[in-house]
């Protein structure tokens, strides 16, 4: 994605079913679960750089002794930072106490980290500071080892000051109005709750306190604690919690918007927000990996017990599309598939623009997400180029020379790598106009490989703010002297703001909103931007069951292609030679390649959820009046 935006958060969790001498015996460590949870954190590093921690719960461990640690960074390598303090602990350990070395039994007593639970989290901040406070997992403490509760997830809620209001009703003081606090105090009371009434039917069964902790935990109904604490959510998300005594769980949205895996033998149980990150740090094959149903969590108790439970009633299943087209590590298998679907279903409407011109046309793509789609833009390239081969030696007939014949068969796809990414540079000047020069330079492109007047075709995977492209992208595009630049988005427009976890809060950052705006201006019509203002401020007064997306009627009046052409204008100028065009993937088309992950909001405003409705209403208020707030 040529444009910044942030990514998803990603979560791991590991519960090992065997004594951790049986990892030392087998596989030459009681550190097995630490290096996996490091493997599975680093292979889901593409969706989180802010941030990132780690938690780990020791088992049956005597009072006094310390069973959960925590460590979190917000440095520039978080995972690394982690795991390097973490190997640093353990070497002074080893250093001080070597009989530690070959004594299991010793090390899971007197050395954090080791366990037989953990959970780890990699985040992307989109909003607020990013200190370490903000960084998952969120702890909360008490000395009941069943009340101590360890929360991370990938989510964002759309209705947070609902339920921070919840809480106040409850007779709690939260300490920040934030969903992951909400979420965490929402489980927290309930736990509590379940906590209290076990413990009163110990006591009145003769127990003492001492002989109730064990009952507590193996009656304990995880289930029944979600259904309570997730009746009123709304949002996307795959939470993960762990309860200081061992049971886990991982629970996802009803709609199935974020993701989450799991994979189960006889020794580990993990769960990931990627299949991949399973499949690899495993190497445990495709089909053994399967997905949390939505609505539902998986459970696992102290005895290492199994099972996934439903815990809120499914809606329509709307898993995220942009977890196909971008979040996700291609190396997935459906995945890898589905972003080439992408390149080749939208290539018929390339050929339409370079009026099939193969011969003087050279493909690339904008690094790195869109190289996939860019492989399946080239097979379809391929096919009508065989087509055009064919074509030619039936026209020539029975007067093919051998020498046509070979200029007909070297007539090939033209591909190079055009733009290169400048990593290194960085932006550091904050002052607008030495800023946008330096943005300029963002990406390098290579010489010599296009020649004059021939036609440029670039895929992105997709386009948001048009920001890079404007300021950057196409000024070096236009330095080859191409006759067109056309670009090629694998994802839709994108027209309305996420609110289930992507950094898309504002309308007006959306340059297909931009593109309706001056399309509304130039065709005399602005007077609809007050009428959807007035219908959208009501509808934040409304019942959910009543609440619509009136932010639609915007674009109502003008075509894809309308909207495509316009944003051509936005992102080019007159210092621009060649001619620009847009080519945008269509929504059926996307549902086409990415048949299983239908949430398509941000294209068509269609929101699974009642609160998603009600953010981007509240995003086009906001927008109107001028508030830089964000809608959720």
């Amino acid at each position: 994605m040529s444009d910044a935006l942030k990514h998803e958060c990603g979560i791991a969790m590991i519960r090992l079913l065997k004594p951790l001498d049986y990892y030392k015996d087998k596989y030459g460590t009681a550190f097995y679960g630490v290096n996996k949870m490091y493997l599975m954190m680093e292979k889901q590093h593409n969706r989180g750089q802010d941030g990132a921690g780690f938690a780990s719960i020791k088992l049956d461990v005597s009072p006094g002794e310390r069973y959960i640690s925590r460590i979190r960074s917000n440095a520039a390598q978080p995972i690394q930072d982690i795991f390097a303090q973490i190997n640093e602990r353990i070497n002074l350990e080893f250093e001080s106490h070597p009989e530690y070395i070959e004594d299991v039994s010793a090390q899971k007593k007197h050395i954090p980290y080791i366990g037989e639970l953990y959970l780890g989290h990699v985040r992307y901040g989109t909003f607020g500071i990013n200190s370490v406070e903000n960084v998952h997992p969120f702890l909360r403490q008490n000395n009941w080892m069943h009340r101590n509760l360890i929360i991370a997830g990938n989510f964002n809620m759309t209705n947070t000051t609902e339920l921070f209001s919840n809480l106040i009703k409850l007779g709690m003081h939260p300490k920040e109005k934030a969903d992951t606090i909400t979420v965490m105090e929402k489980i927290g009371h309930f736990l509590d709750d379940a906590v209290r009434k076990l413990y009163k039917k110990a006591k009145a069964n003769g127990m003492n306190k001492m002989e109730a902790s064990p009952y507590i935990a193996e009656k304990l109904n995880i289930a029944k604690i979600l259904k309570k604490s997730a009746r009123d959510w709304d949002g996307g998300y795959a939470m993960a919690g762990l309860l200081g005594h061992g049971d886990s769980f991982v629970l996802r949205d009803p709609a199935g918007i974020r993701p989450a895996y799991y994979y189960k033998d006889d020794e580990v149980i993990v769960i990931a927000s990627e299949r991949p990150a399973i499949q690899t740090v495993f190497n445990v094959p495709f089909e053994d990996i399967h997905e949390i149903s939505p609505g539902h969590a998986v459970i696992i108790k102290k005895n290492g017990e199994f099972s996934e439970k439903q815990i809120l009633q499914p809606l329509e299943r709307k898993s995220c599309s942009f977890e196909r087209i971008y979040f996700s590590r291609g190396s997935d298998t459906e995945i890898y598939q589905e972003r080439k679907e992408l390149g080749r279903l939208v290539m018929p409407r390339v050929l339409d623009a370079i009026n099939r011109d193969t011969e003087n046309t050279v493909f690339s793509f904008i690094p790195n997400t869109a190289e996939t789609s860019f492989y399946g833009m080239l097979d379809a390239a391929q096919n009508e180029l065989n087509k055009q081969k064919n074509e030619a030696i039936l026209k020539e007939g029975a007067g093919l020379t051998n020498e046509r014949l070979e200029e007909i068969q070297a007539h090939k796809i033209r591909t190079e790598k055009i733009a290169i990414k400048d990593v290194k540079l960085r932006t550091f000047i904050t002052e607008d106009s030495s800023r946008d020069d330096l943005v300029a330079h963002v990406y390098d492109v290579t010489y010599g490989v296009v020649r004059p007047n021939d036609n440029l075709v670039i895929i992105d995977d997709s386009i948001v703010r048009g920001t890079t492209l404007k300021k950057s992208i196409l000024k070096m595009l236009d330095r080859l002297h191409p006759k067109q630049i056309i670009v090629v988005s694998s994802a839709p427009q994108i027209r309305y703001p996420d609110c289930y976890g992507i950094d898309m809060a504002r309308l007006e950052d959306l340059v297909a909103f931009q593109a309706a705006l001056q399309l509304h201006k130039e065709r005399g019509t602005e007077d609809i931007l007050e009428k959807i203002y007035k219908k959208a401020k009501k509808a934040l007064t409304q019942e959910s069951s009543e609440v619509i997306n009136h932010v639609k009627e915007l674009y109502d009046p003008f075509t894809d292609e309308e909207i495509s052409n316009k944003i051509a204008t936005i992102i080019s100028d007159e210092s621009i030679g060649a001619e620009v065009k847009l080519i945008f993937q269509s929504v059926n088309d996307l549902h086409k390649a990415c048949p299983k992950n239908l949430g398509d909001w941000y294209f068509t405003g269609n929101y699974p959820t009642d609160g998603g409705r009600k953010v981007v209403n509240r995003a086009y208020v906001h927008f109107y009046e001028g508030n830089p707030e964000r809608a959720y």
